[in-house]
């Protein structure tokens, strides 16, 4: 038998504000018609002074909990990836598991930014694989307004708040099931070049600047590598699988920007049909993005039960992987 780690439930959480393009073009230099072109972008979430990362991320944790069943217990391993969080240290997952009200269980951050979602389901499902860990909560929670430029117009309007969740179960199946019916994980491949740390970076750091510093984009060069290196893991983990493009239901990628989305898909000859498009509501959420995206896909009835779903993620040092699932 082969152990696997199953989806149990979804859940994201997002903050009170709104803030249309038309409302941000009102203090910074743009426009609508500016933002919708380049980007696709039309809306995105800003957090209020008493919503933080671990607050977003408890919620959008209450509501895969809540869709998969399982009470805050039932859960032996957390873990949170985002590149805001609350404090340098202790890790914003130990706040998600105080307010959960779990007394004790494996709980830590990961850093791989845009990516750190797809990071943190790895590392979970190796656990899971491993008999380390039973059900754990997976949670990709940002807070990314808090260390914009708001006065470099061609990033601050990108980036959005929000967080995302999925819960994971251990479910075992027999050794060489056809993976056309096994369900969970099937393979995940991580990856990461840190020769493009300039590319993509905060210009701050306690053991640098000793300060959070803001964020810096050279936003060309990153589209030129995201399109390549999302299209080569997506066709290196169907390979992985043991499937092939053709199989996939829906790709739940991250939400940087509609004009990746669109290239990537025909890189891979996909339907954009097949592709799941949120970027047009929350902007770019980082590591919540996949999550997110993943969860509405689940609410509004796109994806179902039986599905085989990619998730894909490429973000700064650059870091980037996909996982293969069937729900």
């Amino acid at each position: 038998m082969i152990r696997r780690a199953i989806l149990l439930g979804t859940g994201s959480a997002l903050p009170v504000r709104a803030v249309s393009n038309a409302e941000l073009a009102q203090t910074v230099d743009t426009s609508d018609e500016w933002i919708v072109e380049r980007t696709g972008i039309r809306n995105r979430y800003i957090a209020g002074d008493d919503e933080t990362t671990a607050s977003l991320a408890t919620d959008a944790a209450r509501a895969a909990l809540d869709a998969a069943g399982i009470a805050a217990q039932d859960i032996d391993l957390i873990i949170l990836a985002t590149a805001t969080p609350d404090q340098t240290f202790p890790a914003s997952a130990t706040k998600v598991q105080a307010a959960l009200g779990i007394n004790d269980c494996v709980a830590f951050d990961v850093a791989a930014v845009c990516s750190g979602f797809l990071y943190a389901i790895t590392v979970a499902d190796s656990m899971i694989r491993s008999g380390a860990a039973q059900r754990a909560l997976v949670i990709g929670a940002e807070t990314f307004s808090r260390i914009l430029d708001w006065e470099d117009r061609t990033t601050c309007v990108l980036f959005g708040d929000g967080a995302g969740a999925v819960v994971l179960g251990a479910e075992e199946s027999a050794d060489g099931a056809s993976p056309e019916t096994v369900r969970g994980i099937l393979a995940s491949k991580l990856h990461a070049d840190g020769r493009h740390n300039g590319l993509l970076y905060v210009d701050g750091g306690p053991s640098t600047t000793q300060t959070v510093g803001k964020l810096r984009m050279k936003g060309q060069e990153v589209f030129r590598h995201a399109v390549v290196n999302l299209a080569a893991v997506l066709n290196e983990v169907m390979a992985a699988a043991g499937l092939s493009s053709s199989d996939i239901d829906w790709l739940v990628p991250h939400q940087a920007n509609a004009r990746i989305l669109d290239a990537t898909a025909r890189k891979l000859k996909l339907s954009p049909d097949r592709v799941v498009v949120t970027v047009d509501r929350h902007a770019n959420t980082s590591a919540a993005s996949v999550p997110l995206a993943l969860d509405c896909a689940i609410r509004d009835g796109r994806i179902k039960p039986g599905d085989l779903i990619v998730l894909e993620a490429m973000g700064g040092g650059f870091t980037w992987g996909a996982c293969v699932l069937r729900v």
